[in-house]
Formats: structure tokens, sequence, C-alpha cells
């Protein structure tokens, strides 16, 4: 059932592109009023751009943001800014927050205690969004403390299914694995895309051709994927005919070692995320 969120305030601390992405899903799935949102940003111009754009109120000051949506009963602020902005948003955000607020972060590498101890609350959210998110095609992966109680991680649920779909970690470290794989994961796709793109000019196609041909292909593929419910080594076997092309293409995948340089590619995003947290 969809938890109504009419009258909650929510303050969006940073609102570049992924801050806007929330903004622009919420209000697109009227699962909350205008008037409610806030965002802090530094730049006049990007303020009178959200104002203009999507009717909510625009300030300069983090403080400031966060403030104008403490009078309703229900409040959630969403830190949407960048790693190394963090120090100044906690410095700003110094007595602010009431104990009772909601914190959502997808701020990378900003551990869930860190963030309750500096902003005074122990309701706090880590969520990892990804790119797609930005057309409300992602998935975010989230945990939080226990002072999140279940009508809270209902507006949590309902917030983050703005951006696509929300899955809840039972850990934090799984926010980190999450960023290796589904955060990180649309590089790995598009650098397919690229590769792929890059055979069929090699083959003759235009480039727009086989743009649009590994577009389509892949989108298929993953519909398919998904509505089969079937494991992909099934739907693999399932086009791949003894001495056709698909075997002898998977000869040489295998050959180069695809799956490996794959699996030490999210380790490898892993062990980054790891370090960014250990950077606080």
């Amino acid at each position: 059932m969809s938890v109504e969120l009419k009258d909650l305030g929510l303050a969006f601390i940073g609102c570049g592109v992924m801050g806007e992405s929330m903004v622009a899903g919420l209000l697109r799935k009227g699962v909350v009023d205008p008037q409610n949102i806030s965002a802090s940003h530094p730049r006049e111009s990007r303020r009178d751009e959200l104002k203009e754009k999507y009717g909510i109120a625009a300030y300069a000051s983090n403080a400031e943001a966060a403030r104008s949506v403490a009078e309703h009963e229900n409040s959630v602020v969403v830190l949407c800014v960048k790693p190394q902005r963090l120090g100044k948003v906690f410095a700003d955000l110094d007595g602010v927050l009431h104990p009772n607020d909601l914190v959502i972060s997808i701020i990378a590498g900003a551990h869930i205690e860190k963030l309750a101890e500096e902003l005074g609350t122990a309701k706090v959210v880590r969520a990892m969004p990804n790119t797609p998110s930005q057309i409300g095609a992602g998935i975010t992966a989230w945990t939080c403390t226990e002072a999140v109680g279940e009508t809270d991680r209902g507006h949590v649920k309902e917030i983050l299914s703005a951006l696509g779909k929300e899955l809840f970690v039972e850990t934090e470290n799984m926010i980190d694995m999450a960023t290796s794989l589904s955060a990180t994961g649309p590089t790995y796709i598009f650098m397919v895309m690229e590769a792929l793109t890059d055979a069929g000019v090699h083959l003759g196609f235009s480039r727009d051709m086989a743009k649009e041909l590994v577009q389509e292909t892949m989108l298929g593929s993953v519909k398919f994927a998904m509505e089969s419910h079937k494991h992909p080594a099934e739907l693999r076997n399932m086009v791949t005919s003894p001495g056709g092309t698909s075997a002898e293409a998977i000869y040489q995948m295998e050959k180069g070692t695809l799956r490996t340089v794959l699996s030490k590619a999210v380790y490898a995003a892993y062990k980054r995320a790891v370090d960014l947290g250990k950077r606080e």
C-alpha cells in the first residue's frame, strides 16, 4: 500500500542531478506537494531554475532549507552533496535538526554512525541509487538504523521509489557491495555497449545503425530475461546452436576471460567504495 506523503516536509541538502531526479520523481507521481519541498544550492541561477521548474523553495543556506520543513509533523532531510562537501554540511546543520528528524543520505562513503553522531538524530538511512534513477528507471539499495520505525521505512520506500525500484539490505556493508554492482553497474553496461557499437562499425554499419542495433538488443534481452525468470545460463543455451555463431562468439569471450575481467572490476569497485568510507 502506498504511504501518504502529502503532508511530509522534505529538505534536499544539495540539489544537483540526483537530488533533482528525486524531486522530479516525487512530483511526477503526485505523492508530495511542491510547497512541502525545499532545497539548497550555492548558485543563485540554479536556485532560480529549481523554483521556476518545480515550484519548490530554494535556499542558499543548508540550515535554512532544513529549518523550512521543521513545522511539519514529519520531516525528512535528504543529503545529496558530494562527499568532499559533507564536512561543511555537518557544520551548517550543527544543532539544526530535531532528534526525531529522519535523514536520508545518498553520499558515497558516508557511514550511518558518523551521520547520526554529527547530525544529532538516530533516524538515519543510507541509500545508493544509480544513474538510470535520473529517468525513474533506477534501483536504489538502502539500509537504516534500528531507530527508523515502520512508518518512516514506508516513507523511505515511497521516496526512493520515485527513482525507480528500491531494495532494502540488512547491513551497511551491503551498501558498499551495491555501490560496486548496481551503482557502478551502468559503467560496465555502457562500456559493453560502446565496444559492441564499435564492432558493428568495424563490420561496416554506420555508427547510428550499429548503436540502434546494440541498444535495442540489450534492452530486449534484459526484458526477456526478466519476464522469462530463467537463469542467464539457460537463456544463453537457448540461443547457442552447436557450431553456430553464438558458440563461436562465446568461445572467444571465454578465451578473453570476460567473466574474470567483470568479476575483478566489480571487486575493485567494492574495495574502492570501502576505502572511501575510511577517509571520513
